[in-house]
């Protein structure tokens, strides 16, 4: 009787520890001059904090995970057919408690595309950039030969990729991938990796950066144009910020400029806009409670 007790108490604790335990948030050393919201449950915790850097006005999000494998997700606009509002594709996730813009798109106005993508730019309008886009497991593109760089979530969360094999990173069964532009890894192993020769490094934009402190813990750099000199930050001084106040083990640049957003579901579920300046998305990053 007494062996039957004690495994059961085993069985039992991590549950009751889970529940009971203080959140394991990041010892942060920097924080913003105002609080604007906060959420804290037993497995999922973030806060928004608004200050100035180099005179632009930006948003620092602390988000800590329980599963960031299994509370970070993907919502996205109808594949190869258009393009929606952050808001209208939050739709899609109405259990997400913060919400964020993602991967950048090809669009008949913004039609670049890689020189080293087969096909036509026809064969891309209206989906993300990156040689692999995963959704909710599926594999929508996976280019042979074409090298990877953006993020996957994998069952231990958020993994940064630069230059990868495709069929290698497919390979490990991602249930998501964002990816935009090539030189979109910035900071990898707690070292700059920003490429100086990039048109961004040195110019002035709005931006959505996402890094990784720990296994459980993540930032969200939203960089807005409000200010004065006003039209964001470099990517330089967004690079330069993150080491000197953050030191992540890695960042990653989003898709920036007028498609930058922040959103949460306040108490009773309500979306409410911290920033978004108007453009469309692709898709967005989630994060929620875990489940039940």
């Amino acid at each position: 009787m007494r062996r039957l007790a004690i495994l059961l108490l085993l069985l039992f604790l991590p549950l009751t520890a889970l529940a009971e335990a203080p959140l394991p948030v990041y010892p942060y050393t920097f924080s913003g001059d105002e609080e604007i919201a906060v959420h804290e449950n037993n497995t999922l915790w973030w806060r928004i904090e608004s200050f100035t850097y180099e005179g632009a006005k930006c948003y620092l999000t602390k988000v800590w995970m329980a599963d960031p494998g299994q509370q970070i997700g993907k919502a996205t606009a109808t594949w190869e057919k258009n393009v929606k509002p952050t808001d209208e594709i939050a739709e899609k996730a109405p259990k997400a408690s913060l919400i964020i813009n993602a991967s950048g798109y090809v669009t008949r106005t913004y039609s670049w595309i890689p020189e080293n993508y087969p096909g036509t730019s026809k064969d891309y309008y209206f989906t993300p950039l990156g040689s692999v886009t995963v959704t909710d497991g599926e594999v929508f593109r996976c280019l042979t030969g074409v090298p990877f760089y953006g993020l996957t979530l994998n069952t231990d969360g958020l993994r940064l990729h630069v230059g990868d094999d495709p069929e290698a990173v497919v390979a490990e069964n991602p249930t998501q991938t964002w990816s935009f532009y090539v030189e979109c890894p910035i900071i990898r192993d707690h070292e700059s990796i920003l490429d100086p020769e990039w048109k961004f490094t040195n110019s002035r934009a709005m931006r959505t950066i996402i890094a990784r402190m720990d296994a459980n813990n993540y930032i969200i750099l939203t960089v807005t144009n409000r200010g004065k000199p006003s039209g964001g930050l470099t990517m330089a001084q967004c690079v330069t910020f993150l080491q000197e106040q953050l030191d992540p083990e890695w960042a990653y640049n989003l898709d920036g400029g007028p498609s930058s957003a922040l959103f949460y579901r306040n108490e009773k579920g309500k979306l409410k806009k911290v920033w978004k300046p108007g453009q469309a998305n692709v898709d967005i990053m989630t994060f929620s409670e875990l489940a039940e």
